[in-house]
């Protein structure tokens, strides 16, 4: 019976995911990360990713984090830490008012945005499933860029200023531990809130296997649904994840 559910939530989650099938683009995501335990409440964390995009043509950014979190009970972690980002910004027309006339254009670029983060994720088990909340709250700096923007009308490239920007992230998961079997799968559900409302969503199906204790390899499949988000110009993205984390 339980078997049985795991595979509707999952059989409903990829019938949604498909729904907006149009116009969204292919990448990929590859995680690597170290983890030390120093007690039974505290451990810290070193994390590195790369990202596809353009259907695997074109990259689309690298990071690297630190991160720490602390136990305060069973059920119940506090975490926190620092992401430096490189990204390549897409090429982005804007258009004025009436959807026709150029307004700005901007190239291609690279760029930094530092972020830090803090999170807090309780956990719920219930017979085979596990279920957690994480709220996380992030911010996120982009330094000013000089001359990559040009303004049509005054026929002269502009600077794209620095930017703050506050989210708080509100991700929703189900664990599901297979009898007798090493690849036991999950569901998530993400929403990404900032000034001015919803942004964006992501929904993921995976599976992790751990090797040893010490060696945890992932995989999994997300569709990321962008109502607004400057970060993200893409309206919806199919991503395929690989992960790999070390324990020690």
């Amino acid at each position: 019976m339980e078997r049985n559910l795991i595979f509707v939530l999952l059989f409903l989650f990829l019938s949604s995911s498909g729904i907006k099938a149009q116009d969204n683009d292919f990448g990929m995501w590859y995680e690597a990360a170290v983890e030390k335990k120093l007690s039974k409440k505290w451990s810290v964390t070193g994390e590195t990713e790369y990202r596809l995009r353009d259907n695997l043509s074109t990259t689309d950014r690298w990071s690297v984090a630190l991160g720490g979190s602390y136990k305060l009970m069973k059920n119940l972690k506090l975490s926190g830490g620092y992401v430096f980002l490189y990204d390549n910004r897409a090429e982005n027309l804007d258009l004025k008012s009436d959807g026709l006339t150029p307004n700005k254009w901007t190239p291609s670029y690279w760029g930094v945005r530092h972020r830090v983060n803090l999170s807090l994720t309780g956990s719920v088990d219930w017979q085979r499933f596990s279920v957690s909340l994480r709220e996380r709250w992030q911010y996120t700096y982009r330094p000013e860029v000089t001359g990559k923007r040009y303004d049509i009308d005054e026929d002269a490239w502009i600077r794209i200023k620095g930017k703050a920007k506050h989210v708080l992230r509100s991700r929703l998961q189900v664990d599901y531990d297979i009898p007798h079997w090493k690849f036991d799968p999950y569901v998530s559900m993400e929403l990404f809130n900032a000034k001015g409302g919803l942004q964006k969503m992501r929904y993921a199906v995976g599976t992790e296997y751990k090797l040893r204790k010490k060696h945890t390899f992932g995989v999994n499949y997300m569709f990321q649904d962008v109502m607004d988000d400057d970060d993200d110009m893409v309206a919806g993205r199919h991503i395929l994840g690989l992960s790999y984390k070390y324990k020690f």
